[in-house]
């Protein structure tokens, strides 16, 4: 289900929430919300100031997601999601659509910490249980299909976001199809599972 956190006092690092009014134009509306969650402050501008080295938590995070989502509805948080691979941690060793797409769950735990660790250890490659998973496969070598399950606390909406942009930084005409439409977290399912193609 999104919008709700699996485990509490998860925290999300800086510059990844900051994807969250980086995705609008319009920067005030989605920095009031954030605000209002606790995250941050207003500047004069009316723009939210974070510590892009700071961490925040991510059940405030959820609650930002949830009222933009009733503001500005599902657009919106697609709109944050195409914004999340240029301001959160990404791996180094992306090179193309597959390790693009596998990175995301790298990358993931990359941006979140729990209990003060962060939640990918690249020495070891060990991730801390609590915040879920985007799981990667690739049933067919030879035909450019690549099945990715979400399952996390995050909006439907804005995953799609982040696999359209992340496919398509490397297959420009790359398309998302979200398999099973009553199976999402929109409407109360675990997860959501999509084919990218191309």
């Amino acid at each position: 289900m999104q919008f709700r956190a699996f485990e509490p006092g998860i925290e999300v690092n800086g510059q990844t929430v900051w994807a969250l009014v980086d995705g609008f134009q319009n920067k005030a509306t989605p920095s009031r919300m954030l605000v209002e969650e606790g995250i941050g402050t207003l500047g004069p501008d009316g723009v939210v100031q974070l510590d892009r080295e700071g961490w925040y938590s991510q059940e405030a995070w959820l609650r930002a997601f949830e009222k933009i989502f009733a503001a500005l509805g599902p657009q919106a948080l697609f709109n944050i999601g195409q914004r999340i691979p240029e301001n959160a941690i990404f791996p180094k060793w992306v090179d193309g659509i597959d390790s693009g797409v596998r990175s995301i769950d790298v990358a993931y735990h990359l941006n979140h910490r729990k209990a003060g660790v962060v939640m990918y250890d690249p020495q070891t490659q060990a991730m801390l249980p609590g915040i879920g998973h985007y799981r990667y496969e690739r049933p067919h070598p030879q035909k450019p299909l690549i099945v990715v399950e979400c399952r996390n606390p995050y909006p439907c909406d804005f995953d799609r976001g982040i696999l359209t942009a992340i496919a398509r930084r490397f297959e420009p005409t790359a398309s998302l199809v979200h398999l099973d439409e009553h199976r999402c977290r929109a409407t109360g399912a675990d997860a959501c599972t999509y084919h990218v193609k191309w």
